[in-house]
C-alpha cells in the first residue's frame, strides 16, 4: 500500500483541498494516534468539510482506489478564471493578487515554495498550497512563464 499512498501523495501534493499525509504511531505520531483511536496498521483516516473526528476510510488500498475516493469525496475545484468552487478565502487572495505584476507573483512563488518543506501546521500548509496555485493559475492566465 505504501507505493500507491505516495503515488496519491505526489498527485495531490498541490492541492488547495487535499493533503495526504502519514504518521509513524510507534514513533513521535503515538499521541496523534491515540487522540483519533488508531489501533491497527496502516489506517486511513480522512476529514471533509471541518470534521475534527475523521472517519475511517474502508475502500480499497491501490492507487486507483483512493485515487478515486479522494477525486470524487475531497477534492475542491478552484479555478481563478471562474471562482465558483473557491472558498471566500481563496477569492480574496485572487483579487488581492491580480492587481500585482507577474514579477511580484512569481517572486511570492519563489518565497511559498522555500517555505514548502517547513514544518507546519496541516491547516498553513494547506493554505500554503492554496496560495501557491492561485499565483500559478494567475500567472498561467497572464501568459508569463514560471
Amino acid at each position: 500500500m505504501k507505493p500507491a499512498w505516495d503515488q496519491l501523495g505526489g498527485e495531490y501534493a498541490g492541492s488547495s483541498s487535499v493533503l495526504v499525509a502519514d504518521v509513524d504511531c510507534t514513533a513521535e505520531g503515538e499521541a496523534l494516534c491515540r487522540q483519533y483511536s488508531v489501533k491497527g496498521y496502516p489506517t486511513i483516516k480522512y476529514f471533509v468539510d471541518g470534521d475534527s473526528e475523521g472517519q475511517d476510510y474502508q475502500g480499497g488500498r491501490d492507487y486507483d482506489s483512493l485515487a478515486a475516493f479522494v477525486d470524487e469525496n475531497m477534492a475542491a475545484k478552484c479555478d481563478v478564471e471562474n471562482p465558483t468552487g473557491c472558498t471566500d478565502k481563496e477569492i480574496g487572495y485572487i483579487e488581492k493578487m491580480k492587481v500585482k505584476t507577474a514579477d511580484d507573483r512569481k517572486s511570492q512563488i519563489s518565497r511559498l515554495e522555500k517555505m514548502q518543506g517547513s514544518s507546519m501546521k496541516p491547516e498553513l500548509k494547506q493554505w500554503l498550497v492554496q496560495r501557491l496555485r492561485i499565483l500559478k493559475g494567475l500567472n498561467a492566465g497572464s501568459g508569463d512563464e514560471l
